[in-house]
């Protein structure tokens, strides 16, 4: 590993704010020895904001020019290493050119945790970038990108030894889709084998959640009062994991990549049930880690709840982490997350 390369580097960080994730990767690479100025990709985290971006950008390009030119003047006379941009949802091609111009040297670095089809401003830019990659590994193969699932942060690690169980089986996510069925399935299964069972479901606004319900029929029968409109604090959600033997992941049913949920829970070496056929190709891959249920034919096994974790191999687990992460992101992708042979 080639973690000391980073002493020392300047790195220009911009990414959308997402449940402390943008500054758990800018710390990070602090403790490595990086000197790290980030960004909100986003002028504003509004919900306002959020949809107007998303659904009619033209209408903010003006918004939007203003807070870039407030960074390039704050920026123009500093020299960086490395642009790096997580997302690309909003940043415009005249900033990334200015960069380039203020640092004729400097390696543009893009990942992205989200499918194009849902952000296309991230495929526009693609070609600004030397390196460039995603955790969905259909987009890596159309688009050209090299592979990286996405990772662990150390609190989570730290977890590994930790044997509290309250819980049988944890959920925790953001309501969309079909999650909100298919926990309360899983549940009421629970329930009927005497396994006790936590659910979470966030939204980001009142609004948004009554939205979907008016319009997703998957969330006809969401319960009000079963959704907050606060999302967990980082404590709180490392609580939840000490408690808890097994983590249920429900991934979107349109995306492909792993969620960080599956990172968090084998890293701190919590069983785990996903709706992703997909991670059967990884090579943490291990059937008494790891059970697979068909989102529209929900089977479950009272068996797995009993099986012992079996620890992954260290090699492994370190390129599960966030540090093994940046690694790869920054110095050495060689190695190939699908075709790698199960170390578990």
């Amino acid at each position: 590993m080639k973690l000391e390369n980073f002493q020392n580097k300047k790195i220009l960080f911009f990414s959308v704010k997402l449940f402390n994730y943008e500054n758990i990767i800018a710390d990070k690479l602090r403790d490595l020895g990086a000197q790290v100025d980030y960004y909100d990709e986003r002028p504003s985290n509004s919900i306002f904001t959020k949809g107007i971006i998303r659904l009619k950008r033209d209408v903010y390009n003006l918004k939007i020019s203003k807070y870039y030119n407030e960074i390039l003047k704050n920026i123009e006379k500093k020299q960086y290493d490395y642009f790096f941009l997580i997302k690309g949802e909003v940043v415009p091609q005249y900033f990334i050119d200015k960069i380039k111009e203020f640092n004729p040297d400097i390696i543009l670095l893009y990942y992205t945790f989200d499918s194009f089809e849902n952000n296309p401003n991230g495929l526009n830019i693609l070609k600004n970038f030397e390196k460039k990659y995603t955790f969905d590994s259909k987009d890596s193969e159309s688009f050209n990108l090299k592979f990286r699932p996405l990772f662990f942060s150390d609190d989570y690690y730290t977890l590994l030894n930790e044997n509290q169980p309250k819980y049988d089986l944890l959920f925790i996510g953001t309501a969309h889709s079909d999650r909100y069925i298919i926990s309360e399935k899983v549940g009421k299964w629970c329930q009927e084998k005497k396994l006790k069972n936590f659910a979470f479901y966030y939204s980001p606004s009142r609004i948004v959640f009554l939205f979907f319900k008016l319009f997703d029929s998957s969330f006809k029968k969401f319960k009000y009062n079963k959704i907050s409109f606060n999302s967990l604090k980082h404590k709180e959600i490392l609580d939840l994991y000490k408690e808890s033997k097994v983590v249920l992941d429900i991934n979107h049913p349109n995306q492909r990549g792993l969620t960080m949920r599956v990172f968090e829970a084998l890293g701190s070496g919590k069983k785990l049930i996903t709706t992703n056929l997909d991670i059967k190709r990884y090579p943490f891959y291990n059937e008494n880690n790891i059970y697979v249920i068909d989102r529209n034919n929900i089977h479950l096994d009272y068996h797995f709840f009993n099986l012992p974790f079996k620890e992954i191999d260290v090699d492994l687990i370190h390129r599960m982490s966030i540090s093994g992460w940046l690694d790869e992101l920054f110095f050495d992708d060689s190695f190939n997350w699908l075709s790698a042979q199960s170390k578990t």
